[in-house]
């Protein structure tokens, strides 16, 4: 029986339920999963329409909304028809789990998808993929997050990833690369072997992080080759070995990482002892910029991290050039500021201004580095000891996360419309965290 026909028969037998308005898209994933004549959308239901997930997933057409009823989901779910809604009825209870054998828990290959409002865990790479590498997709040796050799690259246009929970993946817990015009927000990652949340391989990336929560990764949030209005703000990036990167790196395509904001972020004691050891051993770092141009890190809380709350360094072959510092608060870290460039690479161009500030390496860095400076202005370097992390544990045995904040009316709402382009940030309404989240499971609120 053709799937046209078995559609039919579920509408018939009222196995799908038809919501009001109109489809948000037609099929321009390239499928014929077109516009339906009437122009309704429908809620697909696991697993009361579909057995699994992916069962549901394939009768889906663009506007339709697939909602999932709590359940342990022993799959991998593709998502290929462009402007799909995949919910969980229930964050916590709807679980798609990889039984440390699949490589990714959901994968998006087409544009307009938001992801929202379950659990994603144990998978051997990524918990979420968003991506436009079909080399990324189908698993190949070395494209787990870096260089596809794909040229030009493709890059997935818009995508939503909300209210998910992505937590002992043995790579990434939500990871876009090679994607734009999106957002993570409202999520919690943790136990990332590599790093809680990545963004890899776009440009200009208008993508925006939000309001989320990453603990006990390697890393917590993660940005490689990834700049041109892209925003990392309002985030809880607490207890990692590292809270924060942002670099430039050969391994991916899009060379030079550049034009990142950072912005109202509470970045604090990531030297947590019961975390997966990334391969290049990075600990008690708040902030780390290896080759990064033209980043603005705003009005951050940096505290309580034990090597340095902020570190600029440069690649073997790329600087670290005018990137702006300005009033952020830091506290109770080893060193608050440190630039440092241990090769024959230099910074040029890097300053700070209005921060709260206690120690920086080289001692002064204030004052000889003060904004405005010329953007061919060498940036003083420096050096200090730092303690190296002790060996970490198998992301596997990584504390579950507690409680998380549900997605608004899951079972209730319909599908969501997922814009073109994300509305961006506006800098300047973006305050300092106050000291209050400081406490255990505090969260970064954004609106």
């Amino acid at each position: 029986m053709s799937r046209s026909a078995l559609r039919v028969m579920a509408a018939l037998l009222g196995a799908l339920t038809l919501l009001a308005g109109c489809s948000s898209g037609d099929g321009d994933d390239g499928s014929d999963k077109g516009r339906r004549p009437d122009g309704a959308r429908v809620t697909i239901r696991v697993p009361g329409d579909a057995p699994t997930i992916s069962a549901g997933v394939s009768l889906a057409r663009p506007g339709d909304l697939v909602l999932v009823a709590p359940g342990v989901y022993r799959e991998s779910v593709k998502l290929d028809t462009a402007r799909i809604t995949l919910r969980g009825e229930s964050r916590a209870e709807v679980v798609v789990d990889g039984e440390l054998r699949r490589p990714n828990g959901v994968v998006v290959t087409a544009p307009g998808v938001a992801v929202e409002n379950l659990t994603v865990r144990r998978n051997t790479q990524n918990g979420v993929l968003v991506t436009g590498s079909a080399a990324a997709v189908d698993g190949l040796p070395g494209s787990g997050g870096y260089d596809t050799g794909e040229e030009p690259v493709t890059l997935l246009k818009s995508f939503l990833v909300s209210h998910v929970t992505a937590t002992r993946n043995g790579l990434y817990g939500i990871y876009a690369f090679s994607a734009q015009n999106g957002a993570i927000e409202h999520s919690h990652t943790s136990g990332g072997a590599d790093s809680g949340i990545y963004v890899g391989q776009c440009k200009p990336c208008r993508i925006v992080v939000r309001d989320n929560v990453s603990e006990l990764n390697a890393v917590g949030y993660e940005g490689t080759n990834a700049g041109g209005e892209m925003y990392v703000v309002g985030n809880r990036l607490v207890g990692n070995r590292v809270g924060l990167t942002t670099s430039s790196d050969h391994q991916e395509k899009l060379l030079p990482q550049r034009d990142a904001v950072v912005a109202g972020n509470l970045i604090a004691d990531n030297q947590h002892p019961q975390t997966p050891e990334q391969a290049d051993g990075g600990w008690g770092i708040g902030i780390g910029v290896d080759g990064g141009s033209d980043n603005r890190f705003v009005r951050n809380r940096i505290t309580g991290n034990t090597n340095a709350g902020l570190v600029i360094t440069a690649t073997a072959d790329l600087t670290a050039d005018r990137n702006t510092i300005t009033d952020n608060t830091f506290t109770a870290n080893g060193v608050d500021v440190g630039s440092t460039f241990p090769t024959a690479t230099r910074g040029q161009g890097n300053c700070l201004e209005g921060n709260a500030l206690r120690k920086t390496v080289p001692t002064g860095l204030a004052e000889t580095a003060s904004c405005p400076v010329r953007g061919t202005s060498p940036t003083p370097s420096g050096s200090w000891p730092s303690a190296k992390g002790p060996a970490g544990i198998p992301f596997t045995d990584t504390a579950a996360p507690g409680p998380q904040p549900e997605f608004p009316r899951a079972t209730t709402t319909g599908a969501t419309v997922v814009p073109d382009v994300p509305a961006l940030p506006d800098i300047t309404d973006i305050a300092l965290p106050p000291e209050s989240l400081l406490a255990t499971r505090a969260r970064v609120r954004t609106s």
